[in-house]
């Protein structure tokens, strides 16, 4: 069975796409390859603070939401 035949959005080339293919589905390797060079190169470390900070935010979310799935309307 052969592989569907997809038009890349950036570059405009035709490519098969092919399962584990690494990016976007709508990308040619190519251009998804950059991409992902980006994201590593981004992703910085964070200090003590910033964990703290970014925690007690995610847990002030995950306790919003719990209240608006779960609240019981009387």
């Amino acid at each position: 069975m052969p592989f569907p035949i997809k038009v890349c959005v950036i570059c405009s080339e035709e490519f098969e796409l092919k399962p584990d293919k690494p990016g976007f589905a709508n990308r040619c390797p190519e251009c998804s390859l950059p991409e992902a060079a980006e994201d590593l190169a981004t992703k910085q470390h964070m200090d003590a603070e910033e964990r703290k900070t970014t925690k007690e935010a995610n847990e002030a979310r995950r306790q919003a939401m719990r209240n608006l799935l779960y609240r019981k309307d009387s």
